[in-house]
C-alpha cells in the first residue's frame, strides 16, 4: 500500500474523545485518536495520537505518531515521533526517533532518543507480530539479537536486512 493510501486510511478512522475515560485502549489498526477530555490509564496507539489543548492525561502512552497540547502525565513512546506543541506539558519520561519541541513547552522528565536499537515491544510494533512471537523467535535464535541485562535487544539494520533476506515467519 502506497504511503500517501495509508495515510488517507488514517484520516479516515479518526476517533474524538471528548469526555472523562478511565481503562486502557488498544487499536491493532492504525487511527487518529483525539483526546480533548481526561483520560487515566493505558493508551496503545497505532497511527496519530493527539492530546489536545484542554486534555488531562494520566497514562502509559505508546503509539507511532504523538502531538501533544494539553497535560500529560506519564511514560510517552513514539515509534516515529513525538511534537510537544505550545501548551503542551508532559511529566515523565520519553522514548522517540524524533522529538520536536515549540517554544512554550514543558518537558520534567528523561528523554531517550530510540534509534537503531529496539527492544522486544518496538521491534513487535515494528514488525506488526505479537511479542510471544519476538520471544520465541528471539530465544530459539531465528531473528538477529542480543542480551542487555536480561532483555532481548535488535539492531534495525540487522532487522531489516533479516527482512530483506525473506527469513521472517
Amino acid at each position: 500500500m502506497a504511503i500517501r493510501d495509508r495515510k488517507k486510511e488514517i484520516e479516515d478512522k479518526v476517533i474524538t474523545v471528548d469526555s472523562a475515560m478511565q481503562g486502557s485502549l488498544s487499536f491493532k489498526e492504525p487511527v487518529h485518536l483525539r483526546i480533548n477530555g481526561k483520560f487515566e490509564g493505558t493508551l496503545e496507539v497505532r497511527g496519530v495520537l493527539e492530546i489536545g489543548e484542554e486534555a488531562v492525561v494520566d497514562a502509559a502512552i505508546s503509539g507511532d505518531d504523538i502531538e501533544v497540547a494539553g497535560r500529560v502525565k506519564g511514560e510517552v513512546t513514539a515509534t516515529k515521533r513525538i511534537h510537544l506543541k505550545e501548551h503542551a506539558v508532559i511529566e515523565g519520561n520519553i522514548k522517540t526517533p524524533s522529538l520536536h519541541i515549540n517554544e512554550g513547552a514543558v518537558f520534567q522528565g528523561r528523554c531517550t532518543m530510540l534509534g537503531d536499537i529496539f527492544d522486544t515491544e518496538t521491534l513487535a510494533r515494528y514488525l506488526e507480530v505479537d511479542l510471544n512471537t519476538i520471544l520465541e523467535w528471539a530465544n530459539s535464535g531465528k531473528i538477529p539479537a542480543f542480551k542487555e541485562s536480561n532483555d532481548w535487544k535488535f539492531e534495525r539494520k540487522k532487522i531489516d536486512e533479516w527482512i530483506s533476506a525473506g527469513k521472517i515467519g
